[in-house]
């Protein structure tokens, strides 16, 4: 049995979603594909009629800076995420998080597109691009448009775009530099990503974190906290990370910024993974662990 009767390969964003809005039936887009034709062939997804390929479209594949920003195509692969210089020195919690997704043939294949398109809310790539305050660019009939990265998310498995007439064309991840100064310290940034996991086969993330913060000595100029999954769709740590701008970084606000993280987190249990009462126990060690790595690399 044919798993799809059309497969088209469009050459633009503006083609792409062209097919997308004339296909004659019912209709996906696809780039790496290592979710979606396992779904189809397990039949845990609902017939297509027609698979429109992205990866021969050139603005989906691009990665580079443009201005004070990284942007990442969504048809990137995700080997590619993890082995680029420039994701390296401008977004390292997301280098890291592109190293634990799946396996290195999976990451060859599938796109950081496709990791955030499937709306976990644990997701590796999801979780970074939560702390890097990214944007995503979504292509429509109507035309481009950005979005807050967390406006993609609607639930588990649940995603804001429409995928029969709307596209994720790429990330934006904002670079912030500092001027230089001769008589104070100049303000520093850093990111990291870590996740503690269970072996099952593919290792499953019991519970992710990343950070992104900003330091000036030892005062917390800006941070951002992401934690997953710590709420129905990516969560920021907007109180904990509140309680901590503006402080100097010691184990008096370290502790404060947890109970801020623990009481508007919303851990769930997972037959697959973890309790909710596992996850409040140990996230406390690896938000820990997360915020003393980005603190030193922003040194």
């Amino acid at each position: 049995m044919n798993l799809w009767q059309e497969y088209k390969r469009p050459a633009s964003v503006t083609e792409a979603i062209q097919a997308l809005t004339s296909a004659p039936g019912p209709v996906m887009p696809i780039a790496g594909g290592t979710d979606l034709l396992l779904d189809l062939k397990q039949g845990r997804h609902s017939p297509v009629h027609t698979l429109i390929d992205l990866t021969f479209v050139p603005e989906m594949s691009l990665l580079e800076l443009r201005g004070g920003e990284l942007f990442i195509g969504a048809a990137v692969p995700v080997n590619r995420v993890a082995l680029d210089p420039l994701v390296g020195q401008h977004a390292q919690a997301l280098t890291e998080a592109a190293n634990l997704i799946a396996g290195p043939q999976v990451r060859n294949t599938a796109t950081l597109g496709g990791n955030v398109a499937h709306a976990l809310p644990a997701a590796d790539g999801t979780i970074a691009l939560t702390a890097l305050n990214a944007q995503a660019e979504v292509a429509s009939p109507t035309g481009t448009r950005r979005m807050p990265f967390t406006s993609l998310f609607l639930g588990p498995g649940k995603s804001a775009i429409d995928k029969t007439k709307e596209i994720i064309v790429g990330f934006y991840i904002p670079i912030k530099t500092s001027k230089f100064s001769k008589n104070s310290e100049v303000p520093r940034t850093a990111s990291c990503f870590k996740r503690i996991m269970r072996p099952q086969g593919v290792a499953l993330p019991i519970l992710n974190c990343a950070v992104w913060l900003e330091r000036e000595s030892e005062i917390v100029i800006d941070i951002h906290i992401a934690v997953g999954p710590g709420s129905s769709i990516p969560f920021r740590a907007t109180e904990a990370e509140a309680a901590l701008r503006g402080q100097f970084l010691n184990e008096e606000t370290i502790n404060r910024t947890l109970e801020f993280l623990l009481g508007q987190a919303q851990f769930r249990t997972s037959a697959r993974r973890a309790s909710a009462d596992y996850r409040k126990h140990i996230v406390g060690g690896l938000f820990k662990d997360v915020l003393d790595t980005a603190w030193a690399r922003a040194s």
